[in-house]
């Protein structure tokens, strides 16, 4: 019966002498919390104004929110008396094996987060990087997915996007074509110039400022090559391209321009 009176004696001065620590424990957690809460908001809001990528807002809201949650976890802890630099040392050991086994993945993560900050491209875009071409369809933490031209899903890692050369078509308003045509050493210069800025003035698409333009740009080895360059806005640009294409054909066979295939001379020595 004693040992039985000492062993509640014993959790009652137990109780009584923690019980301060608890409270003000306890006090710094619900306090904490409200505070956490506070903070995110504000955070929340400011990120809003700023017409942050939605990807990175929901990213960086989490990150916040978790590292003040674990900063007060170690708050409560030290003040019931723990010793936090063992605590602290054990989870900087953890985080760098972590980092070590997950070094690839930190490295599209670190990628995710500069494309969400710097925006070279945005979801929409037409880019070219990495040797893949395509329509953002979406970009996340880790992975940026395109749609490509012939509507294949291609899911490239943020590590070497963010590293590599990145060609965004969309980039600008206007895009230009430089559309070269071959004609034969025969035909008239000055008749199929003048063809392919009529080509070129009379499509609507085609943008009058800059203004269309043709030049003789090379005397090839079995045709003389003109350069057409028009400019046109990003959403036309295919439609005007075909144009050219296939009304330069036409055209230049009603004017009896030849458009020559590529030939080679061969001489015979006897």
């Amino acid at each position: 019966m004693d040992l039985v009176k000492d062993y509640f004696q014993k959790l009652l001065d137990l109780a009584i002498d923690y019980s301060p620590k608890l409270l003000v424990a306890l006090l710094i957690f619900f306090i904490g919390i409200r505070i956490i809460r506070l903070f995110t908001n504000v955070t929340k809001k400011m990120m809003v104004k700023r017409e942050l990528d939605i990807t990175l807002q929901y990213f960086l809201n989490s990150l916040i929110h978790i590292s003040l949650k674990v900063l007060l976890f170690i708050l409560v802890v030290a003040q019931l008396g723990v010793q936090t630099s063992s605590f602290i040392a054990i989870l900087g050991a953890a985080s760098l094996a972590i980092g070590l086994s997950l070094q690839g993945s930190l490295a599209n993560f670190a990628g995710g987060v500069l494309i969400l900050i710097f925006k070279p491209f945005k979801v929409g875009d037409f880019i070219d990087a990495v040797g893949v071409s395509g329509t953002v369809k979406a970009i996340g933490i880790f992975s940026t997915k395109l749609n490509t031209v012939d509507n294949q899903l291609a899911i490239v890692p943020n590590g070497k996007l963010s590293n590599d050369t990145i060609i965004n078509y969309n980039g600008e308003e206007t895009r230009r074509k430089n559309f070269v045509v071959g004609i034969s050493y025969g035909s008239n210069i000055k008749q199929a110039k003048e063809i392919l800025l009529a080509i070129a003035h009379e499509h609507p698409k085609v943008l009058t400022d800059p203004e269309p333009v043709v030049f003789v740009a090379e005397l090839a080895d079995s045709s003389v090559n003109l350069s057409l360059r028009i400019w046109a806005k990003n959403e036309d640009f295919w439609d005007v391209n075909f144009y050219l294409i296939e009304e330069t054909k036409n055209r230049f066979d009603a004017a009896n321009i030849e458009i020559p295939f590529p030939q080679r001379v061969v001489h015979s020595v006897k």
